[in-house]
């Protein structure tokens, strides 16, 4: 159901209620967190002022902070993509539709959807292809100079709008960095009985993590720096066997990964963090003809173990972002295939936004994933 002080006709945008204001989390160039008015007003929400053919009106209700939100606040890029002003963050969100188009035909009001937060061209080779993460004039939210969605009020194209019944908001907005593990698993072709190999347990590595033991990987590990976090990648999944990074170098590492395997060289590596030192010991742990599939996110210029690769035939291959892949997501969670639910460690109302950003932020909160809430 739409929030209790909203209720707008899918067919005139005729308000009967009050709006709350809609504000929104900003960073900018001087790396600023807070919290302020955003577009679209609570007075042209209510009036379907701003709404264009084929888009709807959304009340976000959760929107999940991910690690790129905190980098484009900390570092105010990622990778060539630059915050250049004040700049709205957020792309994990699921709300209420509350308003439509007349021209929108599949949703109404009242229905509970997840934001596929991108706007595709529709023309350049990948659209055509059905490979739309490859847009060359994508506008995904929250990637600036496009705003994202930590808002009160949305509006967005109806075709990325995906239904989820009764599926709560927050498993809702955990559809995105799932959407990730599976475009990963999808272009990796992991196989039932794979020794597989996870690198990272952020939120993203967890819920590939997720993803493998569905799918049958086994033998099964997981890295990390953090105890904590491979304590909670336990309780998590109980059969996955634990392994804590220590310094040393790529070699020595990768023999440390081989040895948690029993022996075993994992036939894929799954690396979720991106940093150099973990994507080369996971080169050097993959084994002869395995592969190693970077999901992570890292510098623009990183240096590789191309020889310990090359003479092991080791394949590297990456992505970005997804594609045609929030369907199959919302199958899994609603038939119980895959419970996101364990994951959100905070929560915080809107208004708190910049308290939610310094716990995401900080490695001593213990924090997985925080979760951010528009309305009470």
């Amino acid at each position: 159901m739409a929030p209790a002080a909203v209720e707008i006709s899918a067919s005139n945008g005729s308000t009967r209620g009050s709006l709350k204001p809609n504000i929104g989390v900003y960073t900018n160039p001087k790396h600023d967190l807070w919290v302020n008015e955003a577009a679209p007003t609570a007075d042209s929400v209510a009036v379907g002022a701003d709404l264009k053919p084929g888009e709807v009106t959304i009340a976000i209700r959760s929107t999940g902070i991910c690690g790129s939100d905190v980098h484009f606040w900390h570092a105010g890029c990622v990778g060539p993509m630059v915050v250049e002003g004040d700049h709205i963050l957020g792309h994990e969100s699921a709300g209420d539709v509350i308003a439509a188009h007349p021209s929108v035909t599949h949703l109404k009001v009242g229905d509970r959807v997840a934001v596929e937060p991108n706007v595709i061209c529709y023309t350049c080779e990948p659209c055509l292809t059905g490979r739309y993460n490859g847009c060359e004039k994508v506008a995904f939210l929250s990637t600036p100079p496009v705003p994202g969605l930590l808002r009160r009020y949305v509006n967005h194209p109806a075709v990325w709008c995906h239904k989820i019944g009764d599926m709560s908001y927050e498993n809702g907005s955990l559809l995105e960095p799932l959407s990730v593990a599976l475009a990963g698993m999808q272009r990796a072709k992991m196989q039932l009985g794979d020794a597989v190999l996870v690198c990272g347990a952020g939120p993203i590595g967890l819920v590939t993590l997720l993803c493998c033991a569905a799918a049958g990987a086994s033998p099964l590990v997981i890295t990390d720096i953090s105890e904590s976090r491979l304590a909670f990648a336990k309780e998590l999944c109980p059969r996955v066997v634990t392994h804590k990074i220590e310094r040393g170098s790529p070699e020595d590492t990768g023999k440390a990964i081989v040895r948690s395997f029993g022996g075993i060289e994992p036939v894929l590596t799954m690396e979720c963090t991106g940093v150099e030192s973990s994507i080369n010991s996971a080169i050097w742990a993959t084994k002869f003809g395995g592969k190693v599939f970077i999901i992570g996110v890292g510098k623009n210029e990183i240096n590789l173990s191309f020889m310990r690769a090359s003479v092991r035939e080791v394949d590297i291959q990456l992505q970005y972002r997804y594609a045609n892949t929030w369907p199959r997501a919302i199958r899994l969670v609603e038939s119980g295939v895959i419970d996101l639910s364990r994951l959100v460690t905070h929560r915080f109302k809107l208004e708190d936004a910049v308290e939610a950003f310094a716990t995401s932020a900080d490695p001593k909160s213990g924090a997985i994933k925080v979760q951010i809430q528009s309305f009470d």
